[in-house]
């Protein structure tokens, strides 16, 4: 482990880096915009989902420390690799010694071979649209660190789960889900708060939105992948932003995006 980020969490006020639980095995710590997810409960063995921004590991591992004690995940998954999902994972990934996963078609855009897409700041929605161009976008290189998923769906280290493949937002973007009680970790292929709005993120309310519009790539594959998802009738979803939510309000309004896709989340200037 690095010396330097345990003595700089030592000297730092750590307080209020603490995780949120949903489940008695998952919960969730919001790093600034993005949701990181731990699965597994207490002082047991765990895995990490996505990792944040950059400089946030610090507190990433705060928030883990007071949920698991010093012991380090067995591996961390990213849902994709865009900059506030993958900005802390080398640093996270060093210090614990532990693995990174992506599926095989994110692998590109982690390992410094592909770029994706420049933001779209013309989809519309809120202050983020019209910030996203200056947000970080130059390729992440995970090279020595990261595999790929295996093919078949089976997530490493949690046996009750498997992965979704859920391209449009990226090309190798991931779900996680659970069968046993329809737990959902769904990333940024939708989320539960409104993706281009600044007053999103200090006043969060819970509503099923669709993937972040100023980086999605592909809207018809996006559609799809929402589809497939209200097709597994969820209970619970913690998303990449926004809030968990549960129930039936959850599969009511993941059904109504999934049949009205292309008026609910598709900005004008991307319809056809």
């Amino acid at each position: 482990m690095d010396k330097d980020i345990r003595k700089d969490n030592e000297d730092l006020d750590m307080d209020h880096a603490v995780s949120e639980e949903v489940l008695e095995d998952i919960a969730f710590y919001r790093a600034l915009l993005v949701n990181v997810c731990m699965i597994g409960k207490p002082n047991d063995t765990w895995v990490l989902i996505d990792t944040g921004v950059m400089r946030y590991t610090k507190r990433i591992i705060a928030a883990a420390e007071k949920r698991y004690g010093n012991k380090p995940p067995e591996a961390i998954i990213l849902t994709h690799g865009h900059f506030d999902h993958v900005g802390s994972a080398k640093e996270l990934a060093k210090y614990w010694d532990v693995p990174i996963y992506v599926h095989q078609n994110e692998l590109g855009y982690v390992t410094g071979k592909e770029v994706y897409p420049p933001a779209d700041p013309t989809v519309g929605g809120g202050m983020f649209s019209l910030l996203s161009p200056i947000f970080p976008q130059d390729p992440v290189n995970l090279k020595s660190l990261v595999k790929p998923l295996p093919e078949n769906g089976e997530l490493p280290f949690l046996k009750e789960w498997r992965y979704v493949y859920t391209p449009g937002h990226t090309p190798g973007h991931i779900c996680l889900f659970r069968e046993r009680d329809r737990t959902l970790i769904s990333g940024d292929a939708f989320v539960t708060e409104n993706p281009e709005s600044t007053m999103a993120v200090f006043f969060p309310l819970q509503k099923v939105y669709g993937p972040p519009a100023y980086f999605t790539g592909d809207w018809d594959l996006a559609e799809e992948s929402v589809k497939k998802l209200a097709a597994l009738e969820p209970e619970l979803v913690i998303p990449g932003h926004g809030l968990p939510m549960e129930g039936e309000s959850l599969r009511e309004q993941l059904n109504e995006l999934a049949n009205n896709f292309l008026e609910l989340a598709i900005p004008k200037n991307k319809k056809h």
